[in-house]
């Protein structure tokens, strides 16, 4: 009978990887350095590597594993197609026919979106455990979204389903988005939007303000901080920011109506303070609606991604 599986949640700086038994304990847990070179040719030969020799210290037997998820960072066809990993060096490629044949071909393997699999991880042991109907949300240099409807992941027809970091959200933009569009989502409410709107707060107003001293410094905690101690201008700017995701979810809850909005990702630490603004934004913007979605914090931090892939191998069973 299968025992474990295991979680590996592929980064553009280093590979998490975790063993877990069925019931989702986490028994043991790794980084292995993302090697980018040659369009990322030598990533899943290195954690295969690393894997064998975890498994051989636990004395895990490859029968004994019920299968290997991996978790990217881009978008994934239902066939496992991975057309593009910009922040890997990756294109046209298939990450678990290959771990599969790394590992001897005695271990399954599946292949999601990181963002996916992360909400797939807190709902399974996190912040969305005991609910099935779950968008994550996650607040890191961009913004990621991962839906769960039923327990299962929605992907998408393409895989780009809950990309909710490029919904457009503002006419009124003067960059473009890394996505190649304007107006996004992302720009506004991710660390580096909530940075550039404090920023163009600070142009605009002279009012003063304890953010004026960092300059190029400035980072999303620290408005998130300043605004939770009574500044003013960290107080609006990030309301504003704030405001849009409101917006965002309102317009989720119209189309899948989840029971619970899971907010993670590194501006969440602002914690209990950050969700009350969003959540003032999403119940104004929700009128029709009696029974709202609940807003919680993520609970697994940078563990998500690892409970998710491996909760995506033991979906598959």
């Amino acid at each position: 009978m299968n025992q474990y599986c295991v979680g590996i949640d592929v980064g553009g700086t280093s590979v998490k990887c975790g063993i877990f038994t069925y019931n989702g304990v986490l028994l043991d847990k790794w980084e292995v350095l993302t090697r980018k070179a040659e369009q990322g040719k030598y990533i899943l030969p290195d954690v295969a590597e690393e894997l064998k020799k975890h498994l051989a210290e636990k004395t895990i037997a490859y029968e004994d594993v019920a299968g290997i998820g991996i978790g990217v960072p881009g978008p994934v066809e239902p066939d496992g197609h991975v057309p593009v990993a910009v922040n890997l060096g990756w294109k046209d490629i298939y990450p678990a026919k290959i771990m599969r044949e790394l590992m001897g071909g005695k271990i399954p393997c599946a292949v999601g979106n990181d963002a996916n699999v992360a909400a797939l991880g807190e709902l399974w042991q996190g912040g969305g455990r005991g609910f099935s109907d779950m968008l994550m949300v996650t607040l890191g240099t961009g913004v990621g979204g991962g839906l769960i409807l039923h327990g299962k992941i929605v992907t998408g027809a393409h895989g780009a389903g809950a990309e909710i970091g490029h919904i457009h959200v503002r006419d009124v933009e003067g960059e473009r988005c890394a996505c190649g569009g304007m107006g996004c989502l992302e720009q506004v409410a991710s660390a580096t939007g909530i940075v550039k709107e404090a920023e163009r707060f600070l142009r605009m107003f002279r009012d003063p303000s304890s953010l004026r001293i960092y300059g190029k410094a400035l980072t999303a905690k620290i408005v998130c901080e300043a605004a939770k101690e009574g500044d003013i201008l960290a107080s609006t700017s990030l309301e504003c920011s704030m405001r849009y995701l409101g917006i965002v979810l309102a317009q989720v809850s119209m189309i899948a109506d989840p029971e619970i909005f899971v907010i993670g990702g590194g501006v969440s630490r602002a914690g209990d303070f950050l969700l009350q603004i969003i959540k003032k934004h999403y119940e104004e913007h929700t009128p029709i609606l009696n029974k709202k979605a609940e807003l919680m914090l993520a609970k697994l931090g940078n563990d998500a991604g690892i409970y998710g892939c491996a909760k995506l191998m033991l979906d598959k069973e």
